[in-house]
């Protein structure tokens, strides 16, 4: 059984890396994020500011116990992407992981530790026993986010989800489950 979620993002710190909720001081880079072409490519976001503030809304509000979304910040406190365990489903334990990183913040691990962090959440206080995730096999480098942060490439789905530039692309599927070891990255 999965424990209830409380009805705002949990802070979680880890060295050089912090997950907190959105701020209005996020709307510039948000905005800034989703205008990205390979963010707007493979993530849903409008960088139009209604729009934006209400995925800042939307992704701070846990009450309805689906989701927990998390700002990516930096240590100086910017935004540098989203992580989130979404489709959270509590009969079987199971739950969706998705992430993005903002362009300046690409190529620092922010993703991998990130990935890692909310993964200890949802197997730890949430009480999960699998997360898994999707991402386009024309996205190579969410494929090495995914296998960097223990989740196994379990297998690929043909034509499985249209993406923002109309064209239903194959997805790989990776999973990991409560029990799995950490990988070896996250014990250094």
């Amino acid at each position: 059984m999965v424990d209830p979620l409380p009805a705002t993002p949990v802070r979680l710190d880890a060295p050089g890396l912090l997950l907190r909720a959105y701020l209005d001081t996020d709307a510039p880079d948000l905005t800034a994020a989703f205008a990205d072409e390979d963010i707007a490519r493979w993530n849903p976001g409008s960088p139009d500011p209604e729009a934006v503030e209400a995925f800042m809304a939307s992704r701070n509000d846990w009450s309805t116990g689906d989701h927990a979304s998390w700002a990516v910040a930096d240590p100086t406190g910017r935004l540098a992407g989203s992580v989130s365990i979404h489709r959270l489903d509590r009969d079987q334990g199971d739950a969706e992981i998705g992430y993005w990183i903002a362009p300046w913040a690409r190529r620092r691990g922010y993703a991998v530790r990130a990935v890692l962090l909310a993964t200890r959440f949802g197997f730890g206080p949430l009480g999960l026993h699998r997360l898994y995730l999707y991402h386009a096999v024309d996205n190579p480098g969410s494929c090495a986010v995914a296998l960097a942060a223990g989740y196994l490439h379990e297998g690929t789905l043909r034509q499985s989800f249209r993406y923002a530039d109309g064209v239903h692309h194959d997805e790989h599927l990776h999973g990991r489950l409560s029990a799995d070891p950490e990988p070896e990255r996250a014990a250094r």
